[in-house]
């Protein structure tokens, strides 16, 4: 039987992510009753730290700092709530065929780069500076809501008519061969731009794999380009590009931003499932907890994918068409197999013997473009890649919290996975498998690596969805593909954070900017929600 609160809420959260925990701290701190619900037992969403062998903790999903916005960790106050970054001694770490490996860092990129093409050394830094004015552009459009592009009148459309003024003006800051080249971004492969630059496998390895970064394609596929761009925007300790670790994991981040919303008045239940999403008279006005218990709020705001709020949350007939039509054609998938393994000791890379500051870097397994595009194609027919795409991290070299004195942990971020498997099998049947081949894989570069591994934990697709409601195991909650970004995030007419019905408001990564641990989707949203609910008086 249903128990109906006679509390009435501002705002309910469903979900506590990390868009979730940031819009809740600024519609608290704008003097606002929130509440965040979290089905799982603990906050964070997919950017948590757990236990997952005995004395071994580690990010779970979610496994490194960039994209996090300079402008949320200063309002929110996030240092102060406990939040430490370090910074990587070294970005990137790629062994290669034939004894060579490739380094890529602060002022070494270059030097290593000249080891495989003179040419391509000559190219890098004019390289580096554009994708640096193309990445500034996009900063300046990730904290602040897109054009609502929609039907109405001109009064209407006024406000937005000014938000693609400042987006143009953006742009002139761009010659037209920038913005021809910014433009091109958004549709290109990776593989076409990079091919524009550079000559040598590895150099272009390097960067093409931000563009099949949680993308289920090729670097050859179009479009993957911009996936490429949407992974160089972030920054770390002020270092614009740089990546860096969370001094206790990614839980670390949004237990910092749990305690920002507790301390600005924000109420955070955990354990607490929501059935749907209660809608009375054609608005949202509250939901259903999954024990039966009736909440009501003036605001209810999504953290989850646009597909799980209006497949899953709603009722068809609560949903327009249009929106119907649009989440059933809404791309999800990232092709994403992640692992923590928990190590006896330190893997020995045979290209690069012993221990060193290429052990705190990203490892790279993935010696070119022609080798990702092979196992993209090979996921789709069979199910996984035969030869993975492995990115490693071993965020212990960074961080002794995290394993046993001489003991290590490490992320593995495997790809290309295929998110539901051909033939109708299952991920339950295979993960074990597949599990094996990423050891494996890992192995035949650093010799030992199998054998060092004392636990794991294994997170498919399948798990990815199950755990964190990450459809498809998709890391952005929605493809970060042209037809699926900025106006079109999560559909046109949609793009202010306002949801299908009144009442009714999104904030996570399937709205603008995108994916990524950034907090920019609920900074954004909690704007919209006070502009919309508050000043002008409706919803």
């Amino acid at each position: 039987m249903s128990q109906i609160s006679n509390t009435q809420w501002d705002a309910i959260l469903v979900g506590g992510g990390h868009n979730g925990l940031v819009c809740a701290s600024y519609l608290a701190k704008a003097g606002k009753r929130v509440l965040v619900l979290e089905r799982r037992p603990v906050v964070g969403g997919a950017a948590v730290t757990e236990e997952f062998h005995p004395g071994f903790r580690n990010s779970v999903a979610s496994y490194t700092v960039s994209l996090l916005q300079p402008k949320v960790i200063a309002d929110l106050e996030l240092e102060r709530h406990g939040l430490k970054v370090v910074p990587r001694r070294i970005n990137n770490f790629l062994p290669l065929p034939g004894g060579q490996y490739l380094l890529a860092g602060a002022g070494r990129t270059q030097a290593e780069v000249a080891r495989f093409s003179a040419r391509d050394a000559e190219r890098l830094p004019e390289y580096e500076r554009r994708l640096e004015l193309f990445a500034d552009v996009l900063r300046a459009q990730a904290l602040q809501a897109p054009p609502n592009v929609q039907a109405g009148n001109w009064l209407q459309a006024l406000p937005e008519l000014w938000k693609l003024g400042k987006l143009g003006r953006s742009m002139q800051r761009l010659d037209a061969g920038l913005q021809q080249e910014l433009l091109d971004l958004f549709s290109l492969s990776a593989a076409e731009y990079l091919e524009r630059w550079f000559e040598s496998a590895p150099i272009k390895a390097l960067f093409g794999f931000d563009g099949i970064v949680g993308n289920y394609a090729s670097p050859y596929t179009p479009g993957s380009a911009y996936v490429l761009l949407h992974h160089v925007f972030g920054e770390s300790n002020g270092v614009k590009g740089a990546w860096g670790h969370a001094i206790g994991g990614m839980g670390a981040i949004t237990q910092a931003m749990a305690r920002a919303a507790t301390e600005a008045g924000a109420e955070i239940r955990v354990g607490a499932g929501v059935s749907k999403v209660l809608v009375e008279q054609g608005r949202a006005c509250g939901v259903v907890m999954a024990d039966g218990e009736v909440l009501r709020g003036r605001a209810i705001v999504a953290n989850v994918n646009p597909k799980l709020l209006y497949e899953q949350l709603l009722e068809p007939a609560q949903v327009p068409a249009a929106t119907r039509e649009r989440m059933a054609n809404w791309r999800c998938g990232s092709g994403t197999f992640r692992m923590n393994v928990a190590l006896s000791r330190l893997p020995d890379f045979s290209v690069l013997p012993g221990q060193g500051d290429h052990l705190t870097a990203g490892i790279i397994i993935a010696p070119s473009l022609e080798y990702m595009d092979r196992a993209y194609t090979d996921a789709r027919s069979h199910g996984w890649s035969r030869e993975p795409v492995v990115e490693m991290l071993i965020p212990s070299t960074l961080d002794d919290t995290l394993a046993p004195p001489g003991q290590h942990v490490a992320s593995l971020f495997c790809q290309h996975v295929a998110p539901q498997l051909p033939d109708g099998r299952s991920w339950d049947d295979h993960r074990e498998e597949v599990a094996d081949l990423m050891i494996a894989t890992v192995d035949q570069h650093a010799p030992g690596f199998a054998a060092s591994v004392l636990g794991r934990q294994i997170m498919s697709p399948l798990d990815l969805e199950r755990t964190f409601g990450l459809i498809g195991g998709d890391i952005f909650h929605g493809a970060l593909s042209l037809n699926q970004l900025f106006s079109a995030r999560p559909i046109l007419g949609q793009a202010n954070y306002r949801g299908a019905i009144p009442g009714l408001y999104l904030c996570g990564s399937g709205t603008h900017p995108g994916g990524g641990v950034t907090g920019a989707p609920g900074h954004n949203a909690a704007v919209e929600i006070l502009r919309a609910v508050w000043s002008a008086g409706n919803g």
